[in-house]
This record gives C-alpha cells, structure tokens and sequence, in this order.
C-alpha cells in the first residue's frame, strides 16, 4: 500500500521542556500503526500535532497527508481532511444523548434548523456500524465506558474518517469490550480506513498492527513491521525503555507478620438499585508486610468492596467490621477511614484522583494538608519541601513541584497520586488498578513502590483486571465474583486458570 502520511522532523517544544525532538513517522494506507513508548515519551504530543490540536507554527517540521502538506490550525481544519482523534479521555457530554454526542459540531440542518428525524436516522446507522446495540436517545452517562468508546468511533465514521487516532483505547475496557473494539478496527481496515494506535499493551498491538513506531524521549527509536501477528516484545522493551527488562516484575522476598487488616462479613448494598447487593458477607484480611490481590472481572464488586471499605464512599453499608491491628474501627467516611490510616488510590485518577487544576504539590499534600499546617495555616515552604522530596524519590518527570499535573503523562499523574496517600502514612493501602495506562518502564517501577511499602510494613490490597500482574506482585490472592468472595489462594499456588474458574463461578453462601 502507498504511504498515506508522512510527519518529518518534527519538534515541538514547552516551556522547559523538549517533548518531540526530530521525530519522523510514515504510515500507509489501510494500515493499523501503533506507537510504542513510556509515559512521557511524546506519543500523544506527536497525535496532537497531527489532528491540529498544536496548530501550524507551534512545531518544527512537515506533514503530508494524501500527498498534500498540512498546516492545521485547528482539529477542525484535520477534520475537514478525514483526519480524527479519539483521546484516552473520552470527550462526550455526558448529559447529552448518544446522537446528540455523535453530531455535535457536526450537526445536520434542514432551512437552519437540527433535523432530528435525520440525526437519528444517521446515529442509527453508524451505530449499527460498530456494534453500538443502544438507543441512540440514551444518554451517555447510562451507558458504559466500553459503549461510549464504540459512540465516539461512530462519531468519527459519520465525519467521513480516512485516517483515525485512538489514543489507549482498549486502557479502561474488559476484556470483551476490547476483543469487540479490535475486530471493529479489523473491520475498518478492510473498509479502507487508516488507524493509528497509541497502546501499552503488546499483546493487542500484535492482534491487529501492521506496523510499530517506538518513541523514547521525544525521538523516534525504533520501527517495526508486524509479521501474522507476532512481534519481538522484548526488542520494543528495550527500545521504550533504553535497556533490557529481563523480568516484567521485579524479584521480591516478603517478611510478613501477623495479621494487621481484617474485613469480617461485609455487606453493602447498591447506591440506586437498593435491591441489589454490591458486596455479600465479604471477608477477608491482609497481614503485615503483606501484598493482597482482588481478581475480578468488570462488575464483580472489587471496586466497589474498596470503596465501601474505605469511609463507606459508595453504596449503602448494612453490616460487617473493620479491624486494624485486633481493634474494630468505624470509618463512617472518608475522613475518618484516613484518620484510622486507611488509603485508596482510585482506579480512575482524573476523575476521582486528582484535581487537574492543582500543582503537583498540592496534589500531594491535599489529602492531609494538617501534616504541614502550623497555628492553623498552612506552611507553604514545608509542603513545597516535602513535595520535592517525593518528587525525586519516585521520579516524577517534572522540572519542579509547581508544575500542573494537568501537564504530566499517565504514568507520572499516577505516582502523583501513589504519593499523595504515601504522605498520609496509611497503615493499610488499596491500590485500585495502580497500572491502568502505563507503558511497562513505568508499571516496573510502580511494582517497585508497592514491594517497598509493603516491606515498611503496611498492609497492601490491589485490585487489578491483569492476572499477570497480580500473580507477579502479590503473596496472596481474593477471587471476586458478583459480589462475593469465592477464593483465598497463595499467589505461588494459583495459575490464570484457577483463578478464572474462581472468578466465574458464585459460592454457595445464601444472601442474609
């Protein structure tokens, strides 16, 4: 197929930093290109200057689409020429319908007007295209991440896409939902539509890519075609981290104590459906030193067993204590869970995370600013002090502590918030999928902070959708399923398998 895009030496500068420096890409036509490289290294940056986010005379170098150079002002002046991206954040209204989302901006007009009749008509059209089995009136906010994704792939059919950006776009999805996302991508590429890739997960870019660029500090490292479906993963390693990574996990001895964090039958109901319940006599406990894994598919009631725990911040407690250390604590919110030294890093860090608004040191210290408040006012010197020290300590790529986290990668907002609960000095921590979006290099380095908490002596549950993850960090693993807790096994006895069958299958507690 004859190359469709070219970018050429392009550079494209920040203040203080140098995020693209003489990057060079080509993709053909009818092709499925990934891009590979650590959090930081410029991929969505690079996106970014393509679609016309960073417009025209805010970066060096050249573009050519269809043999034709581009110079966007805008994203709509891409747009106009077939080019559209797909952000990891997903930009739906979520109080709008689905076709209202589809055609906004791009609305169909009779005499001036919105025709409605029509905008369904078409909604439904595209919506059939990529699976999308809702009412194209159903708001966005009834409707699940995986279903929004394929709302936002429609809307970019119904703008006559030639070449189409997703950025991450299986990072928030089950396993189903990303099996359906890339045979819809197979699909279109039979359709002739050109697709650009930004993923972390190697398996995925060796399913459905053609071909593979690696970036690595701004600069293009690597290129590879894909040969029926296999790659050399540990060549795309070593080019997206610099080095070898001979073990995905590092190696860890644990010294576990007795134990510290117990759970004892546990029962919380839905928020809204008030029949339903969301944790069923969950039981469970986490000992000194100690790394706990929850396996669950999406929906089995990990997430929401965390959060219940931790200040009863979602659904409806009925019964069930908590105990730190033999003494049975209340944490009737949030507040009072920290106090009792109990954190919960959320599996959703812009949302539930951060404050995208804030610096990096007053994300840090937000979540128990009265550590550095002095006569009831806060000591700015010592937060920014003892920011930079975490700043360093976990390697936040950031000149400086008054950077905007809004400005940082995936993988440094995530140690933004791991150290954020670090400086309220928990006793127990529940990571909820602490790796979500991160290249490898940054996850080695996640796994390395999580052993080290856990060898300082707290009591650590993660939650992750990766069994390969938790079968590499943990000592210890809970089988989640439709609410209940069905199993309890020594991460060094459990496989893939045993878990899945766990996973998959109700125990034979009776509901209370």
């Amino acid at each position: 197929m004859p190359v469709i895009l070219r970018m050429e030496h392009i550079t494209k500068a920040f203040p203080g930093v140098l995020a693209l420096d003489d990057v060079t890409m080509e993709v053909r036509k009818q092709e499925i290109h990934a891009i590979c490289g650590e959090n930081g290294a410029g991929k969505s940056t690079l996106m970014k200057v393509l679609s016309g986010v960073h417009p025209y005379g805010t970066y060096k170098g050249s573009i050519s689409f269809n043999g034709s150079e581009c110079k966007f002002s805008s994203i709509r002046d891409s747009e106009r020429d077939g080019i559209v991206i797909i952000h990891q954040e997903l930009a739906l209204i979520p109080t709008l319908s689905v076709a209202e989302n589809m055609f906004l901006g791009n609305e169909i007009r009779r005499g001036g007007a919105i025709d409605w009749y029509e905008t369904r008509a078409e909604a439904i059209k595209y919506m059939n295209e990529v699976g999308l089995d809702e009412s194209p009136d159903a708001l966005i906010k009834d409707i699940g991440v995986g279903k929004q994704q394929l709302v936002e792939i429609a809307k970019a059919l119904a703008k006559n896409v030639k070449l189409l950006i997703l950025d991450e776009p299986t990072s928030a999805l089950n396993e189903e939902e990303s099996s359906h996302l890339l045979d819809l991508m197979r699909k279109q590429r039979e359709r002739g539509v050109t697709m650009i890739m930004i993923s972390h997960k190697l398996d995925e870019i060796a399913e459905v890519s053609d071909a593979v660029t690696i970036i690595r500090d701004g600069k293009t490292v690597g290129h590879m075609n894909v040969a029926n479906g296999r790659i050399d993963e540990d060549e795309i390693i070593r080019h997206m981290v610099g080095r070898p990574l001979d073990d995905r996990y590092p190696e860890h001895q644990p010294d576990i104590g007795d134990v510290m964090f117990e759970v004892e039958d546990w029962w919380v109901r839905h928020p809204q459906a008030t029949e339903r319940w969301v944790c069923k006599g969950s039981t469970l406990n986490v000992r000194r030193g100690e790394i706990v894994g929850l396996a669950g598919l999406m929906g089995a009631g990990r997430t929401e067993l965390a959060r219940s725990i931790f200040g009863r911040s979602y659904g409806m407690w009925e019964s069930g204590t908590l105990k730190l250390n033999g003494k049975e604590i209340t944490a009737k919110s949030v507040p009072e869970a920290i106090a009792d030294g109990i954190a919960y890093l959320p599996e959703d860090r812009k949302m539930l995370g951060l404050n995208l608004l804030d610096k990096i040191y007053q994300s840090i210290i937000s979540a128990k600013p009265t550590k550095v408040t002095r006569s009831g006012v806060l000591n700015l010197d010592e937060a920014r002090q003892v920011s930079e020290v975490y700043r360093k300590d976990m390697r936040i790529k950031a000149s400086n502590v008054e950077v905007g986290v809004n400005t940082l990668s995936g993988g440094n907002q995530q140690k933004v918030v791991l150290a954020k609960w670090m400086f309220t000095d928990p006793e127990v921590l529940i990571l909820d999928e602490p790796t979500r979006g991160i290249d490898v290099g940054a996850k080695f380095e996640i796994y390395t902070f999580i052993q080290a908490l856990a060898d300082s002596g707290k009591a650590v549950i993660v939650i992750s959708s990766e069994l390969p993850e938790l079968l590499g960090i943990t000592d210890r693993i809970y089988t989640v399923f439709e609410g209940e807790i069905t199993g309890d096994i020594p991460t060094k006895e459990a496989t893939q398998e045993s878990l899945m069958r766990l996973m998959t299958h109700s125990s034979t507690r009776s509901e209370a």
